[in-house]
């Protein structure tokens, strides 16, 4: 073969190629790295393979972590059994509170100790969940919750810790978060260690029948908004997006359904996997400025966290559409059931996507205006300024700051109807 002359060679056309910052800037991919940590165990009755599943993780004394609700509703005997069936140590806390603090931990953690547990099983709402992380955080590493705010705080390895929801919202049993509010200051402190997540999470829709009607809605429209937050924020990605679309999907059609008819185990069960997969996308692409602004009202008001998320949700989206890159976002999710089609344009679809938020609102009768939950109009700026300090707020998609969350609140404080020109029942 004959050889190329140096023209010849300098004629031949080599491979364009990037800077790898150039590449990063003409790639509209975002990266990620996914970890599927949590095996998910989904279908009716599937709660009666506890035993097995703690077996399949080691298990020899297990300590059950859950609230007075979930014992009256017979969940917590009926674990207790099945896992007393297949051989195994347990002990129950059955003492958690909504919000849990840095004191509920310590008293978990007192338990823990004395039993000599080696796995733990969160079960109940997110409550349950994040007081057992908690607690799994000091036994396993030592200390006090504080020092495990923020991320990868950590060093030793962590127990097995199963996680069973009884309600379709926080998608807790797919984080490797725990939320744990200072005791003294109320601060929320979100501790994230991928060694917290649960190993397993079995989802079985008929344990979210019991939910009293009010913890259906709130709990609900936590879910939504986590799909609808997780859309849009900074770190989203291709991965984050198909949970929040698919846990949208899912949750938009379902929750007027289980609003009017708590037994359709249908919707409840799509209730539960859409949290779930919601859960999985805030792992992924983390959430925005509707939390961040929800936090304020719970620790100075005791709002509930998903009617705080929720009379604060469609300002914030409306806030965040002003973003081209946002808007479109939204869009894409409102098309995700079918509430609108992006060839239809984004500021309709946008516009289509806060009248369905409205409608949900006041079909779970959530606070349509913050007088209602008797805030004052004296604490927006403290409110605000905190809100802005919140670690959510880092990914809102549109740059936040404190005055721009006085404005969200100041909205908040005019009563909003459906989008069909009704107000809201209460």
């Amino acid at each position: 073969m004959s050889k190329i002359s140096g023209k010849m060679q300098a004629a031949v056309k080599r491979p364009a190629r990037l800077h790898p910052q150039e590449a990063v800037a003409a790639s509209p991919l975002h990266s990620f790295d996914y970890q599927a940590r949590t095996r998910l165990v989904f279908g009716l009755n599937s709660v009666a393979s506890i035993g097995q599943l703690a077996r399949g993780l080691d298990a020899k004394v297990v300590l059950v972590v859950t609230d007075p609700g979930i014992v009256t509703a017979g969940h917590a005997d009926r674990v207790e059994h099945v896992l007393q069936s297949c051989g195994l140590g347990v002990v129950v806390f059955d003492q958690v509170r909504e919000n849990p603090t840095t004191r509920d931990v310590d008293r978990c953690l007192q338990v823990a100790k004395s039993a000599g547990i080696d796995t733990l099983i969160g079960l109940g709402g997110g409550s349950s969940m994040d007081t057992a992380k908690g607690c799994n955080f000091l036994l396993t590493n030592g200390g006090r919750v504080q020092d495990y705010w923020g991320v990868g705080k950590a060093n030793k390895p962590m127990l097995p810790f199963i996680a069973i929801p009884t309600t379709a919202g926080t998608g807790s049993e797919c984080q490797s978060a725990a939320l744990i509010a200072d005791e003294q200051t109320h601060q929320k402190m979100a501790c994230l260690d991928p060694k917290a997540t649960a190993r397993v999470a079995i989802l079985d829709p008929l344990l979210t029948v019991s939910q009293p009607p009010l913890v259906t809605a709130h709990t609900g429209i936590d879910a939504i908004a986590h799909a609808v937050e997780t859309a849009v924020t900074r770190k989203r990605n291709d991965l984050s997006l198909m949970f929040s679309h698919q846990s949208f999907k899912l949750t938009v059609p379902s929750f007027p359904r289980v609003l009017s008819n708590s037994k359709d185990i249908e919707a409840r069960g799509r209730m539960l996997l859409g949290a779930a997969l919601a859960g999985t996308a805030i792992e992924n692409s983390m959430l925005g400025a509707a939390h961040a602004a929800a936090n304020p009202l719970t620790a100075h008001y005791g709002v509930v966290h998903g009617e705080a998320v929720g009379i604060m949700l469609p300002h914030v989206v409306r806030f965040n559409a002003e973003e081209a890159t946002a808007k479109r976002a939204y869009a894409e999710l409102a098309s995700a059931p079918e509430i609108a089609c992006v060839s239809d344009g984004l500021d309709s679809a946008v516009k289509a996507l806060t009248d369905r938020l409205e409608s949900l609102l006041n079909a779970a009768q959530i606070a349509r205006s913050l007088p209602d939950l008797g805030v004052r109009r004296s604490k927006i700026k403290v409110m605000a300024e905190e809100a802005a300090k919140e670690w959510t707020a880092g990914f809102n998609p549109r740059p936040i700051t404190a005055k721009d969350f006085e404005d969200l609140y100041v909205a908040a404080f005019e009563p909003r109807g459906n989008g069909d020109g009704k107000q809201a029942q209460r």
